[in-house]
């Protein structure tokens, strides 16, 4: 029994190939999954997609390197889908210090990132964080603007150390497909210390696909990799950790 929290069925390279990329996930023993949005209109496919089957869920929510032009009609339009019920957090937001290095737009990206913390507290939501090479300033931003119904670290990269002061806050730490890397010292640490009821698992597909499959079109059936190699650093089975971090994901996401 497991639960994908972090899939981009909306992205062309799997939307394209949905029923077969579905029923490979649903082999594979995946009972639940999230899809998330990082613009207006893969917010909107999320949506649908949650609509038409039982078992995907919908975050939408604008990327940081996605928010340049969006206007506030567009703003309003994309969050006015909030009361949808398969629509179970806000996501993915937050910071990219990676792609962009403007100082002016990071401002701008602290502004989005708070402005949907606020939006998300405001409709009882949980979010869905991305951050790449912004750590601290992420840090920052969630203590002075606390999400109240907690969210997800998405695809964590940062220490230990950095995911107790995330846990503190109320959230979970997610990992994926880089904890399966041969070279990934940071990851494989944080999965074997964390705590198992503060632990979600991800492919953030169709991105970062796992050992042995490196170069691949990775897809939610590949999520058995990166539950498979957590539970060898615990030092337990994969049932366990498919178990723990699907009621984990229940628990956040109110599904």
């Amino acid at each position: 029994m497991i639960f994908e929290t972090h899939c981009h069925l909306n992205s062309p390279e799997l939307y394209s190939d949905l029923t077969n990329v579905i029923n490979k996930a649903l082999d594979a023993g995946v009972k639940k999954m999230l899809v998330v949005g990082y613009d207006y209109q893969t917010s909107l496919l999320a949506v649908d997609l949650a609509s038409q089957y039982d078992f995907i869920y919908a975050a939408i929510g604008f990327h940081p390197t996605e928010i340049d032009n969006v206007s506030k009609a567009e703003f309003d339009k994309m969050f006015s889908l909030l009361s949808h019920q398969k629509v179970v957090a806000i996501g993915e937001i937050g910071l990219d210090y990676y792609w962009i290095k403007d100082l002016a737009k990071q401002q701008k990206q602290k502004q989005f990132f708070i402005k949907q913390i606020q939006l998300a507290n405001k409709f009882k939501l949980p979010i869905v964080v991305h951050n790449r090479e912004a750590t601290h300033d992420c840090l920052d931003i969630l203590k002075q603007h606390t999400p109240i119904y907690g969210g997800v670290m998405h695809c964590f990269s940062s220490s230990y150390d950095m995911a107790k002061e995330f846990i503190k806050l109320g959230m979970y730490i997610s990992l994926g497909g880089p904890v399966t890397f041969l070279n990934a010292k940071q990851p494989k640490d944080v999965a074997a210390k964390i705590p198992l009821e503060k632990l979600l698992v991800e492919t953030d597909s169709p991105y970062l696909s796992p050992h042995p499959l490196r170069g691949k079109r990775n897809e939610p059936a590949n999520i058995v990799f990166v539950i498979n190699m957590i539970a060898e650093l615990k030092n337990t089975s994969a049932k366990q950790i498919s178990e723990a971090t699907y009621q984990n994901a229940c628990k956040l996401f109110h599904v």
